[in-house]
């Protein structure tokens, strides 16, 4: 019965790779039989998995479909594997996604933590935005994601702690003598922010629809340190997380960074997981991370 997990293994790769030949040394395998496999899976389900061109191998819509699914599906059967052969969380490998704006200011302190409770465990963490983090926890390519719980339903949560948004503006901006701004200060500005890709330009379209501020499409930044260079030219006034702000913004000397003093000026930050992971694991983990978030003085969400 078709597919086995080995012909899965070969369309991810040809998928991952863009290239049959290439996929075939990956997988230590000849590329006429790698091609064969291939043929028999599409045979077998009376698809087109890749179109074959000048330019490459494309993946069909079907292709993406199914490779989706098979991603999931071998990343539960590693899953398996890792539990049934190890007495180490998750299985002895852990998967984790992160938010960019989190990672570098949470994870150091929290993964040393970690590594000290748990030796064995293998720990792999990606840096990816909030859309490509709930893609990930959903096709098996993630086993947890630090995140926004609003924009991962239907997944277990363990909330973290909140953080809070700061502003950075221009050294020559006319607010740019204060200690701290609110919504009256914000009106008729214009505000920067990342891609709608994003939770942090959501929760800033809601404070700009608060206090009469302006969100152009025109200033979306790619980063943290794009919307900060944007402020600094003048180009408006930048929105930017507590962690970031506190521990790389404020040392910039082209702009002045100040808390946003404004009811809901933060955003909540959880460990999720899939909604049918075997509970447990993860708790450790949890605490671990809330360590971390007290020790940097963010306000903690006790479980």
């Amino acid at each position: 019965m078709r597919p086995t997990l080995r012909q899965m293994q070969y369309i991810v790769a040809v998928h991952q790779l863009g290239s049959f030949g290439l996929a075939a040394e990956a997988m230590h395998v000849s590329q006429p039989s790698l091609s064969n496999q291939i043929a028999a899976v599409e045979a077998e389900l009376k698809i087109r998995l890749f179109e074959r061109g000048r330019g490459g191998v494309q993946t069909t819509a079907k292709g993406l479909e199914f490779i989706t699914r098979a991603r999931r599906i071998l990343a539960e059967v590693e899953t398996l594997r890792g539990a049934m052969q190890s007495d180490v969380a998750f299985g002895g490998r852990l998967r984790l996604g992160v938010l960019p704006s989190i990672g570098p200011y949470l994870l150091p302190q929290a993964m040393k933590a970690l590594h000290q409770e748990e030796p064995d465990l293998r720990v792999i963490v990606r840096e990816e935005n909030t859309l490509n983090l709930d893609e990930g926890i959903r096709n098996g390519r993630f086993d947890a994601i630090i995140s926004t719980p609003e924009d991962h339903p239907n997944t277990h949560q363990h909330p973290l702690f909140l953080e809070p948004l700061w502003v950075a503006v221009a050294r020559d901006h006319p607010l740019a003598h204060r200690d701290g701004i609110g919504p009256e200060q914000l009106q008729g500005q214009r505000l920067l922010t990342l891609d709608t890709g994003h939770r942090l330009a959501r929760i800033v379209y809601g404070i700009a629809g608060l206090s009469g501020g302006i969100v152009s499409d025109d200033y979306e930044g790619t980063s943290l340190d794009s919307i900060v260079l944007m402020a600094a030219t003048g180009a408006g006034i930048g929105i930017l997380p507590d962690l970031f702000a506190r521990r790389q913004a404020v040392h910039r000397s082209e702009v002045h960074v100040m808390p946003l003093r404004m009811q809901d000026a933060n955003r909540t930050i959880s460990l999720l997981l899939p909604r049918d992971h075997d509970k447990g694991p993860e708790q450790p983990l949890a605490t671990i991370l809330r360590r971390s978030a007290r020790e940097l003085t963010l306000q903690v969400i006790e479980s």
